[in-house]
């Protein structure tokens, strides 16, 4: 039986190697992004992000969304590319004046559904070509009692009024 040549044997051996370390980092990043989120009692933490931001997993119309908290924002907003795959219609257009100036896009209704239990059906939502990723407005989060400490956003529903 024939042996493989010196140099195989070693290429194996750093592409093994290389495979571990990835699918190590991978599962690393996996165990963070869980780190992030937890629901327990009626109670949702989200730790803040490497980013520096809150970052929320939900859904649109059943379509899974990660989305950044933002209190500055009176309307949650959505890319462009999102809506499409949840099959949200157009309503109308709009124009809005953000942080980085005046965007136009178009306004839609969504059914949002973040983890922990928090929903909202057929929401006003802005739909915006150039937006990087979804945005959680005051719409969605004026529902909840906020409070922040130690890069821990804690939320829970408000008692009934």
């Amino acid at each position: 039986m024939k042996e493989f040549p010196h140099t195989l044997k070693i290429a194996t051996v750093w592409l093994v190697l290389g495979a571990a370390i990835f699918l190590a980092f991978q599962a690393w990043q996996a165990r963070q992004q869980r780190m992030l989120f937890s629901a327990v009692g009626g109670v949702i933490e989200l730790r803040r992000a490497a980013d520096g931001h809150y970052h929320w997993p939900g859904r649109v119309n059943g379509v899974a969304a990660e989305f950044m908290v933002d209190t500055g924002a009176t309307t949650t907003a959505l890319p462009q590319a999102l809506a499409e795959r949840a099959g949200l219609t157009a309503e109308g257009r709009i124009t809005s004046d953000t942080a980085g100036g005046t965007v136009h896009g178009v306004q839609a209704r969504a059914d949002i559904t973040l983890d922990g239990g928090v929903s909202a059906q057929r929401l006003r939502v802005a739909v915006l070509p150039d937006l990087a990723s979804p945005l959680l407005g005051m719409d969605m989060l004026s529902r909840l009692r906020l409070t922040q400490s130690e890069g821990v956003l804690r939320l829970q529903a408000l008692p009934p009024s």
